[in-house]
């Protein structure tokens, strides 16, 4: 027989892992819960969100699926399958799962900053720099979304201005690897090449193990 006291030990030992960072024994929690028949739409999305971080993106889809069968108005979970979809490659579903998250919660600066960059994998480049500067004005502390806008406006040939955000960026996580391979495509589109070698060499101290630092320099020079 279930006892409601079991289900809330387990959940909410899982949320302690997970808030941790200890996502391998919050897993174990989240599956517990769910192998003893428990149903709570966060354990779903959670541990859905754990399977994408672990490579199993159709388990974590069949998860985040029962996440919003239990609770269809649930923002985060419709955001966490439009991510997973994402890495699947199914675009058009990501798209309506994270129109959705938006629908239900407009304020949603993760699912904001999602759908530009769906939009922008889609082509639809005008559509996706007003969801990530919509993203930015929700959460201007959110360097994801800094980072995407700075893509997104190189692809539209705003180069100046995609080199502003894209060292926003920077400055709110001097870390974010991603930000300086971005900033180097940018600087060198530019035409700033020494600039765009210091942040090849900015990824390689961060991750000396990434091929990013000298593709980012090199990749251009192959092509021309």
């Amino acid at each position: 027989m279930k006892s409601l006291g079991d289900a809330n030990k387990i959940i909410n030992k899982a949320f302690e892992l997970h808030s941790k960072g200890n996502i391998l024994e919050a897993a174990k929690y989240y599956q517990l819960f769910i192998d003893k028949g428990f149903k709570d739409q966060r354990v779903f999305s959670n541990y859905g969100i754990i399977l994408q971080s672990l490579g199993k993106l159709k388990e974590a889809e069949i998860s985040l699926c029962k996440a919003i069968e239990l609770d269809p108005n649930s923002a985060n979970a419709h955001c966490n399958l439009g991510s997973i979809l994402i890495d699947l490659g199914k675009l058009q579903e990501a798209e309506i799962s994270t129109r959705k998250a938006i629908a239900i919660n407009p304020k949603f600066a993760l699912a904001n900053s999602n759908m530009g960059t769906i939009l922008r994998d889609l082509g639809k480049l005008q559509e996706a720099e007003i969801y990530t500067r919509k993203a930015i004005e929700l959460n201007p502390e959110y360097a994801g979304a800094h980072c995407n806008l700075g893509s997104i406006l190189r692809d539209l040939g705003k180069l100046q201005e995609a080199e502003i955000y894209t060292r926003k960026a920077i400055e709110l996580n001097p870390k974010f690897v991603n930000a300086y391979y971005n900033l180097g495509r940018i600087l060198r589109d530019l035409g700033k090449v020494e600039d765009a070698r210091i942040c090849s060499k900015k990824i390689m101290s961060l991750r000396s193990w990434s091929i990013l630092g000298s593709f980012s320099f090199n990749r251009k020079m192959k092509l021309d």
